[in-house]
């Protein structure tokens, strides 16, 4: 799905949630990235394939 150069990391990757973003809909807590991701404000992500994942946060 991405054109970028370099490409955006694909939605299996661990940093998968630092593609670009592609639609935001931040007013309902929500944007979709280029890699078919869809990540939530709260931190909670979706990948194209139906997963729910959480990001993993750095202490």
């Amino acid at each position: 799905m991405c054109d970028h150069s370099p490409r955006c990391p694909d939605a299996g990757a661990a940093d998968c949630c630092t593609a670009h973003v592609t639609a935001d809909h931040s007013e309902q807590g929500w944007c979709r990235l280029c890699n078919g991701v869809i990540l939530f404000d709260d931190g909670a992500y979706l990948t194209p394939e139906g997963r729910v994942r959480a990001l993993r946060r750095s202490a």
